[in-house]
């Protein structure tokens, strides 16, 4: 169960303008359709608005461009969402980690632990290891030899961080994740000497996380060959994101999940990937780039904007026909340029 919160506490909190009873009791957050008394909502999309006359919400959070729709408790703010946001920081219902190395936990006398983070059952603490303040290490996670975990992280159960690399404050990485494995580098061997096949190339680089760095469950961060993979301050990274080896990504960028990142790509600031969104290696995109679902970027984008490719959803019929077309367009071409040559000396 969450503290509950008077709107005028809430208020109070979020900077927003309170329209209604002060002293109204709130313990939870719900969806305008679900809420019930005694919880609070929030309107930020336009599609939902149908709802405020039903909603048994004991208030709602709104812009003033739509408080006169609803008649009940309200807190107005120019950016709904972005209030919900705050506020469900306020009532996160999470446990609460308890300071202190468990008794199951496998620490080397190097590490350097500080002692309000918490080590939780069966996880291990590598060789001079540095834990700052008021960081979790969670069950069964594992912080490999001369990494740093900086203060006020939350590593959940079973996260794997290999050695030599170093995170910044305030950083989440969620169940699974594999932060500094190596990166996919291998040298063809055609020589008649040796066995042939793959050569392994061995990764001597790192991983650096900035701060307020977000990585979801399951998502994977190679280390680089030679130098670092750098992720920036403010990143957010969605589940089962794969960044390869000495890939830079700037500040506050966003990747929704199945995103992939080749290596050594060099990605610029607020940028947004959208899932299934993937990306040759050795390329340069700029700051302000949006990318759509399930887009194959091929090349360096040296200018901000929206990019997408691939083709739109049609029904299969329609599907066959236009990739039918599609494998016919040079043809097409050539014969467009000899027609219009034709018309122009005529």
């Amino acid at each position: 169960m969450t503290t509950p919160y008077t709107l005028g506490q809430i208020a109070q909190q979020l900077g927003a303008e309170l329209r209604g009873d002060a002293n109204c009791t709130i313990d939870a957050i719900a969806t305008l359709e679900e809420a019930e008394a005694g919880q609070i909502s929030f309107l930020a999309n336009p599609a939902y608005e149908r709802f405020l006359a039903t909603t048994n919400a004991s208030a709602v959070i709104l812009s003033p461009k739509v408080a006169d729709k609803y008649n009940g408790n309200a807190l107005l703010l120019d950016n709904p969402y972005l209030g919900y946001a705050h506020l469900s920081r306020l009532m996160n219902n999470a446990p609460k980690a308890i300071a202190g190395v468990h008794a199951s936990a496998v620490v080397a006398d190097s590490a350097d632990i500080h002692p309000s983070a918490c080590i939780a059952a069966n996880a291990v603490i590598g060789e001079n290891v540095r834990i700052g303040a008021n960081t979790v290490v969670g069950a069964g996670s594992c912080v490999g030899d001369n990494s740093i975990v900086g203060e006020s992280c939350h590593l959940a159960a079973n996260v794997s961080v290999y050695h030599g690399v170093s995170i910044g404050n305030a950083v989440t990485i969620h169940s699974g994740a594999v932060i500094g494995a190596d990166g996919f580098g291998f040298a063809p061997d055609s020589s008649t000497e040796g066995q042939g096949g793959w050569v392994k190339i061995y990764q001597l680089g790192g991983v650096v996380i900035g701060d307020r760095v977000e990585i979801g469950a399951n998502s994977t961060i190679d280390r680089g060959a030679l130098g670092n993979t750098e992720i920036a301050d403010g990143v957010i990274i969605d589940n089962q994101v794969m960044i390869a080896h000495n890939v830079k990504v700037g500040k506050n960028t966003a990747m929704a999940a199945y995103t992939g990142i080749s290596g050594s790509t060099q990605i610029g600031a607020n940028n947004t990937w959208a899932g299934r969104s993937g990306c040759v290696g050795h390329v340069t995109i700029a700051d302000n780039v949006n990318i759509t679902g399930a887009t194959v970027v091929s090349k360096s984008l040296p200018e901000p904007g929206t990019y997408s490719s691939g083709t739109a959803m049609s029904t299969y019929r329609e599907w066959r026909k236009n990739a039918a077309r599609f494998n016919q367009l040079d043809d097409m071409s050539k014969r467009l340029r000899r027609l219009e040559k034709r018309l122009e000396s005529e």
